[in-house]
């Protein structure tokens, strides 16, 4: 049978428009659909926006340490509505860079949502389409809780559209998303007040990282309120009242964010006309990006591995690789930096100290310090860096590294190489450190 193309793509986020400009180099004839912006969720709607608001954020710290190094006091306000035509303006210029990034590589962008008619044909805009393969990566979106009054809230997306600076937001939910529009929004001048359902912010993540973050975010002036759920949002004449179950709290807010999770965007896409298997709301995929049909692939949030841009990339293109490279890779999922991009800021690479003792019981050794970088020696500021290693004592390999502090990202980003490559701690103690530096801690461990 003739298709009208080799590949066709039905998402232009990150993952989509890599796979397809990396199999459009191996000569195939690739399409991709498209609804909304180019460059989804990552581009538009989360890491590049909050990452320009989170350095606007650090500003006003950064007035205050100067005063320490001898300048005199600066005197300065935000204006909320420049600061964000400003990002929208960057996010249009991307999207111009992302569209000559599909031009040039010679793949064919339809404008619309794509739904299966079967498992080869696809319509767009009352166009049908046939392809060959089918990749699907179509990303994820944001949930709210369901509660009373939830229709109050705002999600993610949202934050970036807001025309008026809110004085006090209430943010329910203290992953990643929460705990850094939580610190975006604390260093821009609003009250901030969390919610978190447990006695650590930050599920998942390693303990020390989570503790310290959490005690750096309090010092720095944002409310946590502990094993916190909401039950009920009411409008007010005073703002927007948020309930605490099994509790007589209320918190009235202007603003009140959900960020409580994501789930892959799977609705009217008829993945049921092509027999695709969802499992737990996801597209359910092997090794290779392949679902249980044999040309039907997905890559991204849509799966629900690793849910994050540099992984729907990579996993795109092994992909590519494969089925038009000749060159057949899988994704490896094992020592994938990420970063928390709060105040401070932590990152981490590896397994946490409680995964690894899970693994290996007490054949697990740690090593960590904490304490006041050179920076802040002149700032005054009492703010603490905390770096540390897991290591797995019988073969003395570093299994994960965390960090909290200035550049904590930056400097994980490195680390993560060496974790890559099996990097031991006498490795770790064999490496000359920059001096004086935070990252030279990390070879300086005893």
């Amino acid at each position: 049978m003739t298709y009208d193309y080799d590949l066709f793509v039905i998402g232009a986020g990150s993952g989509g428009i890599a796979t397809a400009r990396r199999a459009a180099q191996y000569g195939a004839k690739v399409g991709i659909a498209e609804y909304s912006q180019l460059g989804g969720t990552c581009v538009n709607r989360g890491c590049i926006p909050k990452k320009l608001m989170v350095y606007s954020s650090h500003f006003p710290h950064l007035f205050e340490d100067a005063q320490g190094y001898g300048w005199s006091p600066v005197q300065s306000t935000l204006d909320w509505q420049k600061m964000i035509t400003a990002v929208n303006k960057e996010l249009e210029r991307l999207n111009g860079v992302y569209q000559r990034m599909i031009d040039n590589a010679g793949v064919e962008l339809i404008n619309g949502y794509a739904k299966f008619l079967d498992p080869h044909t696809l319509e767009i805009n009352d166009r049908k389409i046939t392809a060959n393969k089918i990749l699907i990566a179509v990303g994820g979106h944001p949930y709210k809780p369901d509660i009373p009054g939830i229709e109050h809230a705002i999600i993610s997306d949202d934050m970036f559209r807001l025309q008026e600076q809110p004085k006090h937001i209430a943010i329910i939910g203290t992953g990643y998303i929460g705990v850094e529009f939580a610190c975006i929004m604390n260093g821009l001048g609003s009250k901030v007040t969390l919610l978190d359902r447990n006695d650590l912010i930050l599920r998942g993540f390693d303990d020390d990282l989570r503790a310290g973050i959490q005690e750096g975010m309090q010092q720095h002036g944002i409310e946590i309120l502990n094993h916190a759920q909401a039950a009920a949002i009411e409008k007010t004449s005073e703002g927007l009242k948020l309930a605490i179950a099994n509790s007589n709290v209320t918190v009235t807010a202007d603003v009140i964010l959900s960020a409580t999770g994501r789930r892959p965007s799977l609705q009217n896409m008829g993945l049921e006309n092509a027999g695709v298997e969802i499992a737990k709301g996801a597209v359910a995929v092997d090794e290779y990006s392949r679902t249980n049909q044999p040309h039907i692939f997905a890559v991204g949030d849509c799966t629900n591995r690793v849910n994050l841009t540099p992984v729907a990339i990579n996993e795109g293109r092994a992909f590519a690789d494969t089925e038009f490279g000749g060159q057949s890779r899988q994704m490896a999922y094992d020592n994938i930096p990420s970063a928390i991009f709060s105040t401070p800021e932590g990152a981490t690479v590896g397994l946490t100290e409680t995964q690894a003792r899970k693994n290996w019981g007490e054949a697990v050794k740690c090593y960590r310090a904490k304490f006041r970088p050179m920076y802040h020696t002149l700032s005054g500021r009492d703010e603490k860096t905390m770096v540390k290693l897991v290591v797995e004592e019988d073969t003395q390999k570093v299994v994960g590294a965390h960090m909290i502090g200035e550049h904590a990202a930056e400097i994980i980003q490195g680390i993560a190489i060496a974790l890559k490559m099996g990097a031991t701690k006498k490795d770790f103690d064999a490496t000359v450190g920059i001096h004086p530096t935070v990252a030279e801690e990390f070879v300086t461990l005893r």
